[in-house]
């Protein structure tokens, strides 16, 4: 069986059809989601620009099956939660890290 490694996993994206509404609560929330607030969580950070244009989610993914499966763990769960909260995105970039490498560097 193999080790579960740990990646950071950011999914950064654009906003895309908000209402006038969804855009006056994002304003006002957009203190809490800063992005020096920000970390990398299993159930993810979001955090977004004051233009309320461009937008981070960061996830902490475990899993033995590799960067490419960790990337698409974290996509599917970014994907989840924007339309979950009804927030229209588009051009959606995945990046991953493998931070177990970094620890077992020498």
């Amino acid at each position: 069986m193999l080790a579960a490694s740990v990646y950071r996993v950011t999914v950064r994206g654009r906003f895309s059809g908000l209402d006038e509404k969804t855009r006056a609560y994002l304003s006002r929330e957009q203190p809490e989601h800063d992005i020096f607030k920000s970390a990398y969580t299993t159930e993810g950070t979001f955090t977004y620009d004051t233009d309320i244009r461009f937008f981070n989610l960061r996830y902490e993914v475990r899993t033995a099956e590799g960067a490419d499966a960790a990337g698409k763990i974290g996509l599917a769960e970014a994907e989840s939660f924007l339309r979950t909260l009804g927030y229209g995105f588009e051009k959606l970039k995945v990046n991953v890290v493998d931070t177990s490498a970094m620890w077992n560097a020498d």
